[in-house]
């Protein structure tokens, strides 16, 4: 009765609450997310994500994890290092990934490098041929065609704007 007041107070709507379990209508908010969790604490409970949901997180942290160390290693293989890391079937991995969050793994590593990318272009702390061998491109060329296919630009009129805008990268 608890959570489920907490919910009605929230205003998250949910089909009900058993056993600890409540299954919501729909997602809300990270900030609606954060209170509930915090006042879910202080009750003396805590949210548990479905281990779907908890195999997709380790999947993205471990792929931010990759770019935070700010060099790919040369040949790196997304497919090893997915299996590596998370001791499961890639194919499995794969399709579960595509269905929740709409995307291939693929396409999810590749938008967090075009976004390191940005973050180095904004901050010019190197040229496109240094970002292209730190980021594991096989070239300059495949690196631009990849950012003007997420873009829609390249990366010159990237930093063109920029270079223009007052608000920073985005």
């Amino acid at each position: 009765m608890a959570v489920e007041n907490l919910l009605f107070d929230k205003q998250i709507a949910f089909e009900k609450v058993v056993l600890g379990k409540a299954i919501l209508l729909q997602k809300p908010s990270k900030k609606l997310m954060v209170e509930l969790e915090a006042d879910l604490i202080r009750m003396g409970f805590e949210i548990l994500q479905d281990k779907d949901v908890q195999r997709i997180e380790k999947i993205k942290s471990s792929l931010h994890q990759v770019l935070q160390s700010g060099e790919i290693p040369s040949g790196f293989n997304l497919m090893e290092y997915i299996k590596s890391n998370l001791n499961e079937d890639y194919c499995k991995l794969s399709h579960l990934f595509s269905s929740m969050e709409g995307v291939t793994i693929e396409k999810f590593f590749i938008s967090l490098k075009i976004d390191k990318v940005k973050e180095w272009l904004f901050y010019e702390e190197m040229n496109l041929s240094e970002i292209s061998y730190k980021l594991d491109y096989s070239s300059v060329q495949h690196l631009s065609s990849q950012f003007k296919k997420v873009t829609g630009m390249t990366p010159s009129d990237y930093k063109k704007m920029i270079k223009k805008s007052p608000e920073g990268w985005r």
